[in-house]
């Protein structure tokens, strides 16, 4: 039911966000010269995808996870794009495909073993990455693997239609801050 429900919200969310999407594309051009970011990223069960969103950062940024990358990298639209959680929306994409679902948890890079390392021991990379779920409204990001692991464990365990809606609203609500950047 759930991949249903992905499927049709990426669809909605992409048609109806077609504009932004395109107007977000054009600023990004002016901004960084590159607006789309693709990076490889864990997914299901460990294979690799690659992941879509607006790029927040200059098109030089070392590929670290966002709370080792400085601050000053961000660009002033990225900033932009990072508040308001605008830069996710080409994940939606993913969505589609089948690499993401809506809600999951956030799919981290090959170079972070200790989360993918405590993500294996809990079970939880035998699960579709997502945009947002519960450590992404609870401000949990990648600084801290072992929570965030046992978050992304009790979500998966707990994960019901109204959970899923739940992490969704609050999202876009603007619960949550996203993953830290460290501070110049």
């Amino acid at each position: 039911m759930i991949r249903v429900l992905d499927i049709v919200f990426a669809l909605l969310g992409l048609t109806f966000g077609f504009p932004v999407l395109v107007l977000l594309t054009i600023i990004g051009l002016f901004d960084t010269g590159s607006p789309i970011f693709r990076q490889q990223r864990v997914g299901r069960n460990k294979r690799p995808f690659t992941l879509v969103k607006f790029r927040t950062m200059k098109p030089d940024t070392a590929h670290v996870a966002s709370h080792l990358a400085s601050s000053s990298a961000i660009t002033p639209f990225g900033g932009f794009l990072r508040k308001t959680k605008l830069d996710e929306l080409p994940q939606l994409w993913n969505v589609l495909w089948g690499d993401m679902s809506l809600v999951g948890p956030r799919p981290c890079l090959f170079n972070q073993q200790e989360l993918i390392k405590e993500r294996e021991q809990r079970g939880v990379l035998t699960a579709r990455p997502g945009i947002t779920g519960l450590a992404q409204v609870n401000d949990i990001d990648m600084s801290t693997p072992v929570l965030l692991a046992e978050t992304d464990a009790k979500m998966l365990q707990s994960l019901t239609l109204g959970n899923y809606f739940k992490y969704i609203v609050m999202t876009v609500a603007g619960k949550g801050s996203g993953d830290r950047v460290k501070k110049d």
